[in-house]
């Protein structure tokens, strides 16, 4: 900065000079609270982000807590649903020999039917050849 005195007396370049003096000190000052504020502003800012980003990680973090809960029911109902299916499998096994079982029976009656519709026939030739053989009558009241 350039300064010019126009002045001789030196009381008059005294006060020019504590003038000038309070002037950049008083720019000083402002450019001094300026910065402050620019600085205390940034810091709000940051710590405001820090703060938000902090409740979002917990947010997130109760979010993983309440699924892996829910997740823990769904394994459990899983593990219920594999003991089920097993014990059923283990019952349709068994159903499946007593499905046979009742088949092999059913052959053995239907078997037996035909033994005894040969046997009843037999039992009637029988009889009828002994009823001529004998002739008898016809019992008459």
């Amino acid at each position: 900065m350039r300064v010019v005195f126009l002045s001789s007396n030196p009381k008059e370049l005294l006060d020019m000079a504590e003038k000038m003096v309070r002037q950049e000190d008083q720019q000083h000052d402002e450019l001094t609270e300026a910065l402050t504020d620019l600085f205390t502003n940034v810091s709000a800012m940051i710590k405001g982000d820090l703060q938000g980003t902090n409740n979002t990680l917990k947010l997130l973090e109760n979010m993983n807590l309440k699924v892996a809960e829910e997740y823990k029911g769904f394994g459990d109902v899983a593990a219920g649903l594999r003991v089920f299916v097993e014990r059923l499998k283990a019952k349709s096994e068994n159903f499946d020999e007593y499905v046979q079982q009742i088949d092999a029976i059913e052959q053995q009656v239907t078997d037996l039917e035909v033994v005894i519709s040969m046997l009843d026939k037999y039992v009637a030739l029988l009889e009828s050849k002994v009823q001529s053989v004998y002739k008898m009558p016809t019992s008459s009241s």
